[in-house]
């Protein structure tokens, strides 16, 4: 909005408006725009929250020094979602289709975080929604997802290639164009590509939620990612850079970078009130949301394996409950103390604070080697 005012309408008759064109000056004003949102509604919506009485309920099975947080207030990530959604609005040329894709799919993973965090207050419990409800509606949307991209790329529009770390000019194409080149196998290329949407998106958005246990580590985790994508983003859609780092320039891009960084600025200033000790925390509508949301840029951007090492910690959390349950059922024993990892490290002895600080320098380890694998090709 602002974007087409001050560039679009009054630029001709003012020049120094002309700032306003370029992507890193209306991504730091998204970002600052977002922190300052949650830092002036985040202690509004604290007391209104507590007036309602919607409270977190901790699980029985879960450490017991956890039980001192039951009450705190939940459902904060709708503040998050607002001081990602507004400054992305505001600042983003919306006549960008990436922008609406990364815009829905937020929404759409916020409103099955929102309808989870809804049912488990209104149960009195730590049971929202079921698995497979969830499960089934982050399938739709990160359906949804890959089918825009799909009609993207059969307009020309966008490409499907996917970028493989460390190999210069080893990109495979996700739509197998020499498959399609006989139509009786569209199916299965269609279906191979939405297939690896849903499983990137749904399983990053699953692992933010995972990672959502301690005070500030899904937060802070994500400021790490959210900052490695917002880079990805600017020298993806930039065509020296992207010429440069011998990556896929895809324009379009360029304005996604606006996006993420309204998103680090929303997970900083969320920080501020959700730093240990809390007095706030996400709820599924944040960690779902943010999930979704990270996954759902690095599809964009064909980055997907290289998010594997972005959201290092995020894979970490999220595998160690698969292997704990596989473990489980296969061989009746389990692998750690306690199931996510940051359980298992306070069952040891570790305190909250520590986890916590030594999870948030792992995911900057991870996202500055992610980085430096633009180089190492």
């Amino acid at each position: 909005m602002l974007y087409y005012l001050f560039f679009e309408q009054l630029f001709p008759y003012f020049t120094p408006f002309r700032v306003f064109r370029y992507v890193t000056f209306r991504t730091a004003l998204a970002s600052l725009t977002a922190l300052l949102i949650c830092l002036v509604v985040g202690p509004w919506l604290i007391a209104r929250l507590k007036e309602f009485q919607i409270g977190q309920y901790i699980r029985e099975e879960g450490p017991r020094s956890h039980q001192d947080k039951a009450g705190t207030p939940t459902m904060g990530g709708v503040l998050i979602n607002v001081a990602i959604l507004v400054p992305t609005l505001l600042w983003a040329n919306l006549s960008n289709v990436l922008v609406w894709m990364v815009i829905l799919a937020t929404l759409g993973f916020g409103l099955v975080g929102f309808l989870d965090d809804y049912y488990k207050i209104r149960r009195q419990r730590s049971q929202g929604l079921s698995g497979r409800t969830k499960l089934y509606l982050q399938i739709l949307i990160s359906f949804l997802v890959g089918m825009g991209l799909v009609f993207l790329t059969i307009r020309g529009n966008y490409s499907t290639n996917l970028s493989v770390p460390f190999f210069k000019s080893f990109t495979p194409d996700l739509l197998i164009h020499s498959l399609m080149e006989n139509p009786y196998t569209y199916p299965l290329a269609f279906g191979f590509f939405l297939l690896f949407v849903v499983l990137v998106i749904v399983g990053t958005s699953n692992a933010v939620n995972l990672t959502d246990g301690l005070d500030g580590l899904a937060a802070g985790c994500s400021i790490v990612a959210a900052g490695a994508l917002t880079v990805l983003c600017y020298v993806t859609g930039h065509a020296v850079f992207a010429r440069y780092l011998e990556l896929q320039y895809i324009p379009q891009v360029a304005e996604v970078t606006i996006f993420c960084g309204a998103m680090v600025g929303a997970c900083m200033g969320f920080l501020w009130y959700n730093s240990h000790p809390a007095e706030i925390f996400m709820g599924d509508v944040g960690s779902l949301a943010l999930g979704g949301a990270i996954g759902t840029v690095a599809v964009i951007i064909k980055q997907e394996i290289l998010l594997l090492l972005i959201a290092g910690v995020f894979v970490a959390e999220a595998l160690s409950v698969i292997l704990q349950v596989a473990s489980f059922q296969l061989w009746g024993r389990r692998l750690f103390h306690m199931a996510p990892l940051h359980h298992h490290f306070e069952m040891k002895g570790w305190s909250e604070s520590k986890v916590i600080i030594r999870f948030w320098i792992a995911a900057l380890v991870l996202a500055l080697f992610s980085l430096s694998t633009l180089k190492l090709r």
